[in-house]
């Protein structure tokens, strides 16, 4: 177990309220490694008598740390450590790149890639006749060798060459622009739901835990579809970030 009163200290004459100033030091102690993922944390009891806080107080500071992906509560174990949630930003960059940004280590598994006829659905998205050859593949993407995400994903044949080496060794989105294709905007729908006996096997999840949806048509800069995305995402390790700005009038 680890004891907070080594790294935390409140200020009782700050503004600041107590709840947020114990759960900002502690992200910090968690971002830092001092708190590696995996620790186990005393109970809401003992830690607030450490701190010289209210349980209301410390409960308070915990459920922030829960809500932004850096604590967990398991039945049976108690608080635990997690790792941070990647925090991706709403914009027209690839996972792969994000990663790197991050600073974690991405790799890719590559589950299936070949070229075959386009179902309605995904002749209908990339604006094709329905039949026409697409390239369909499924990767499973991790982060620092913790599976985090599996992409579905479909290309109009002839658009790039696509190998299973090249899209383990780079990001799709590289690929494409290193073939000529101008990728300009993309229409995004984000979603949830549980994932089923399959996702969770590669995913290393459980049966039934939250997966964030992402579904993504990417068009060029005439508005031409390129690319369609069907993503899946694990949701306690990963979130998308969104800016939102008043309008100017």
């Amino acid at each position: 177990m680890f004891s907070l009163t080594t790294s935390i200290a409140v200020d009782r004459t700050s503004p600041v309220p107590l709840y947020y100033q114990v759960a900002q030091q502690l992200e910090q102690v968690i971002q830092s490694g001092e708190l590696a993922p995996g620790t186990r944390l005393n109970n809401e009891l003992v830690l607030a008598d450490q701190l010289g806080v209210s349980r209301p107080t410390l409960r308070r500071a915990m459920e922030y740390l829960v809500d932004r992906g850096y604590l967990v509560r398991k039945r049976g174990i108690g608080t635990q450590v997690v790792h941070p949630k990647l925090r991706r930003p709403v914009q027209l960059t690839s996972l792969y790149d994000d990663l790197i940004l991050s600073g974690k280590q991405p790799r890719t598994s590559v589950l299936s890639l070949k070229t075959l006829p386009a179902a309605d659905a995904v002749a209908h998205t990339l604006g094709i006749d329905e039949g026409s050859p697409v390239v369909s593949f499924e990767r499973l993407r991790y982060a620092d060798d913790e599976p985090l995400a599996l992409m579905r994903n479909w290309i109009p044949a002839g658009q790039v060459e696509l190998t299973a080496e090249l899209l383990e060794r780079t990001g799709l989105y590289q690929l494409m622009r290193a073939a000529g294709l101008r990728l300009h905007l993309a229409s995004q729908t984000i979603g949830a739901r549980a994932a089923t006996s399959a996702e969770a096997r590669l995913l290393d999840a459980t049966k039934g835990e939250p997966l964030l949806t992402m579904r993504r048509t990417t068009y060029d800069d005439m508005g031409h579809p390129l690319e369609l995305g069907d993503h899946l995402y694990r949701a306690s390790l990963y979130s998308f970030e969104v800016v939102l700005s008043t309008a100017r009038r």
